[in-house]
């Protein structure tokens, strides 16, 4: 099969190798699409470093080509969706219900072989099977989607409320959709044009605070204090903006940490404390819970999360697609690997 392995940063080699068998309880898939997610540009920039090649990407449909032994109630043909995170569902994490954190977790794209690739193996638990009334293009954008599902519901915020999103990625924008189909108010800051006019589109209101770190503090705090904002969203991934909002957030508010920035951010404990702030984290999703809602909004039609796909590219032309999506001005790409 052909397979693109991230050889070294900003190095795409594509390889044939062979196609993987299913071993007992997984299926092996047939790869028709695949997203590029912001972790893959993170992979591919060098900004966390590999210790081999590997094949990366994760946010994968195609059709199950093959069962395993001991996979009952699936079938050859089934168009399904790829759950690439896998708790290990027997650990002290993954017992109290938060496999999102399991530290034996399998990555698909990271800690194995990822949805770069023509095939692929996986559980057969976490092979989602779409509904014919799903569009392969909302199909695709499944697991982002269920990173922004998980986002929301981590908070006490209910429709009706208003909320803060800082960075309009393709994981701030499907929450800001998400949010806005179910009734939220929502207010939005990102530096890139094109991306907050989709937002703004959508219905979002824009603001975009400038000068230095006191002076957005300033313009957040006051906007978001007399819209009642609820609960703030980091969804950038930089340091700066979540010491940003952490320090404009308002009174009784949740920050919830979206982003995934690795440097040091900064914060007041005594505002956090006397203000009654709480800091939420929130990583990736909760198996099973997170796809099944996700699965569902989209099948009743409540989101569409299809349009955040900027443009589409192909596996042979993933080098540039990558070199694209680093440029950051692209909300999703999505690489057909079948024609």
């Amino acid at each position: 099969m052909r397979s693109a392995f991230l050889n070294k940063p900003n190095e795409i080699l594509l390889e044939d190798i062979e196609i993987p068998e299913p071993k007992f309880g997984e299926v092996r898939v047939r790869l028709s699409k695949v997203g590029i997610c912001g972790s893959d540009v993170h992979l591919f920039l060098g900004h966390r470093l590999l210790a081999n090649p590997t094949i990366i990407g994760h946010e994968g449909l195609g059709f199950i080509d093959k069962i395993g032994e001991g996979v009952s109630n699936r079938s050859v043909g089934e168009r399904v969706a790829i759950e690439p995170n896998i708790p290990c569902q027997k650990c002290q994490y993954c017992l109290s219900g938060r496999g999102n954190i399991c530290t034996n977790k399998r990555v698909i794209g990271l800690t194995e072989a990822g949805c770069f690739a023509e095939y692929i193996t996986l559980p057969a638990d976490f092979a989602w099977k779409i509904p014919n009334d799903i569009s392969d293009d909302n199909a695709v954008v499944l697991e982002p989607t269920a990173v922004a599902v998980h986002a929301l519901f981590s908070t006490k915020t209910k429709p009706g409320d208003t909320i803060a999103i800082i960075g309009l990625g393709a994981i701030g924008l499907l929450l800001t959709h998400l949010a806005l189909s179910l009734g939220y108010r929502v207010f939005v800051s990102e530096l890139n044009a094109a991306k907050l006019e989709i937002a703004t589109d959508l219905g979002a209101t824009a603001i975009s605070p400038s000068g230095e770190l006191e002076a957005q503090t300033a313009e957040l705090s006051k906007i978001w204090l007399e819209n009642s904002v609820s609960a703030v969203f980091e969804c950038a991934g930089s340091a700066h903006t979540a010491s940003l909002a952490t320090a404009a957030a308002p009174r009784g508010s949740e920050i919830v940490l979206v982003g995934l920035s690795g440097d040091l951010a900064t914060f007041t404990p005594l505002k956090i404390a006397r203000e009654g702030i709480q800091i939420v984290p929130s990583i990736i999703y909760d198996h099973p819970f997170d796809f099944q809602r996700t699965l569902q909004l989209i099948r009743s039609k409540v989101i569409q999360p299809s349009l955040i796909i900027s443009s589409y590219s192909t596996l042979h032309e993933l080098q540039t697609a990558l070199e694209l999506a680093a440029t950051g001005n692209e909300s999703k790409i999505i690489v057909n690997i079948t024609a």
